[in-house]
């Protein structure tokens, strides 16, 4: 196997795998706040992948500019969810909790079966296969401005979180949800805007993702359990360990493409989900409860 190819396979993998890290950093980001786990959260990257496709085939807005308009749209309909269809399950029964985010994906995925058919869609824009080369190293245009999207949002939401008010009250929620109501703080608020933003995440991983592959409403029950593997290998709750884990699991599956089969990518990932399940289980990043 030439070298060149496992460095330029290696270098893809860790790129995609920071967009993979940007969509389980949504998912990791309400789960730590609000305790519920959004298993409709693979079906909003999707829906925000054909929201991608249809700025582009309407008015050719690239998917990176295309990233704005759709992450505030989904930032607005993740207040909306949890302010007024998830804040009342909030005290109920895991199972409650499950049944209803399992039926508003599965809404989810029919809508968009409805709206778009199953043929998969996608956008052809002038740098799609263009490249930057170092010696016979490459470097891919849209994976490269894709995980520089990823990287930013990512930062941007970190400093959130670490230096304003309304950040540093959403992590006292998280960690105290009976001090913070004691103290005064609005938390189902601050849940609703925690719920935003993990999905105005997804929804700039989905227009970043719809540079890499096609889409078809099929693909959110696959990315919502990617999701999960990611978060779990990372640590839950843990925004690092869902960035770590999103490179771990693109690396895994670009360098099981090359040495194996590009099917063998998902037995790869879930032969690491099992080992850190093994040896541990809190998450590479996650902290012994």
């Amino acid at each position: 196997m030439p070298l060149d190819l496992v460095v330029n396979v290696t270098i893809a993998g860790v790129l995609t795998g920071m967009v993979y890290g940007l969509m389980a950093l949504g998912l990791s980001v309400i789960f730590g706040v609000v305790r519920v786990v959004n298993f409709a959260h693979g079906e909003m990257m999707t829906i925000a992948m054909y929201a991608a496709v249809a700025l582009f085939t309407l008015w050719g807005v690239d998917p990176f500019l295309a990233a704005i308009p759709v992450g505030a749209a989904f930032f607005a309909l993740g207040y909306l969810m949890q302010a007024g269809l998830i804040n009342p399950f909030i005290t109920r029964p895991e199972h409650s909790q499950f049944m209803l985010m399992v039926a508003v994906a599965l809404i989810m995925v029919n809508g968009m079966l409805m709206a778009f058919g199953p043929d998969a869609r996608n956008v052809q824009i002038g740098y799609q296969l263009e490249s930057w080369e170092l010696g016979k190293i490459l470097f891919d245009k849209p994976r490269v401005y894709a995980a520089a999207m990823a990287l930013a949002t990512s930062g941007l939401l970190f400093l959130f979180f670490k230096a304003t008010l309304v950040g540093k009250a959403i992590r006292a929620c998280a960690d105290n949800y009976l001090g913070a109501r004691v103290v005064g703080l609005n938390v189902k608020h601050l849940y609703a805007l925690t719920f935003g933003l993990g999905s105005a995440c997804v929804a700039i991983a989905g227009c970043m993702m719809i540079l890499l592959v096609d889409v078809t409403p099929n693909l959110g029950p696959s990315y919502t359990l990617l999701a999960f593997i990611i978060v779990i290998v990372g640590g839950l709750g843990s925004m690092t360990g869902a960035l770590l884990g999103g490179v771990l699991i693109g690396l895994s599956e670009a360098l099981a493409g090359l040495f194996i089969q590009p099917s063998a990518k998902s037995m790869f990932g879930f032969g690491l989900l099992i080992l850190v399940l093994l040896f541990r289980p809190q998450g590479l990043m996650g902290k012994k409860s």
